[in-house]
C-alpha cells in the first residue's frame, strides 16, 4: 500500500525535469533569487537544503565533486562553497522562502519568488525601493498679454543690424 507516501515532480519526461531542476538551481545560486511557478519552486526547495549541507558538512573536495554533478556553472558552486556554507553555518535547514506573486496572465500558473533567507539582494520589488520626493514646481510668472509684444518685421530687424554693425 502506498498510504501517505508522496514525491515532489515535474509532468515533463525524466530528462527533461532533471535538466530543468538542475537550470533552476543554477540560477538559485547565482543570482540568490529567481521566480518561477509554485511547484518548481517546491521540487527544488528540498534539494537547496541538501546541496547547502554537502558543502557544510563533506570536505571541500569532495563537495565540490557533489556540487559540481548538480550545478550546472562553475561560478554557482564557488559561491556555494565560499559564500552560503559561512552564511548558513548556524543554521541547519530552512534556506529559502517562497514568496506568492498572484497567477501567470497566459495560463494561471502560480507564481513564486523563491529567494535565500538573509539574502541582500540589489535588485528588489519597486514597494521596497525608496521613493523619490517629488518636486514642488515653483509659481509660474505671470505671463504678459499678448497685446503688449511687439511684432518686428524683419526688415526692422536687419536694420537694426546694420545699425549695431555700423556703430562698431
Amino acid at each position: 500500500m502506498r498510504h501517505r507516501v508522496s514525491r515532489n515532480r515535474l509532468r515533463q519526461k525524466p530528462a527533461h525535469s532533471r535538466l530543468l531542476q538542475r537550470n533552476l538551481l543554477t540560477s538559485l545560486f547565482l543570482y540568490e533569487s529567481i521566480r518561477t511557478t509554485k511547484k518548481r519552486a517546491e521540487v527544488i526547495q528540498p534539494m537547496v537544503d541538501r546541496l547547502i549541507t554537502v558543502a557544510k558538512t563533506k570536505d571541500p573536495m569532495n563537495a565540490i565533486r557533489a556540487l559540481n554533478q548538480v550545478l550546472t556553472h562553475v561560478n554557482a558552486s564557488r559561491k556555494t562553497m565560499e559564500v552560503f556554507k559561512q552564511r548558513y553555518a548556524a543554521r541547519t535547514s530552512g534556506f529559502t522562502r517562497m514568496t506568492p506573486l498572484g497567477s501567470r496572465i497566459g495560463d494561471g500558473a502560480d507564481l513564486v519568488t523563491l529567494s535565500f533567507i538573509d539574502a541582500d539582494l540589489s535588485i528588489s520589488s519597486p514597494e521596497a525601493a525608496p521613493k523619490k520626493e517629488k518636486k514642488v514646481a515653483a509659481p509660474k510668472a505671470a505671463k504678459k498679454p499678448a497685446a503688449a509684444k511687439k511684432n518686428i518685421s524683419t526688415s526692422t530687424v536687419s536694420s537694426l543690424s546694420a545699425e549695431a554693425s555700423s556703430e562698431a
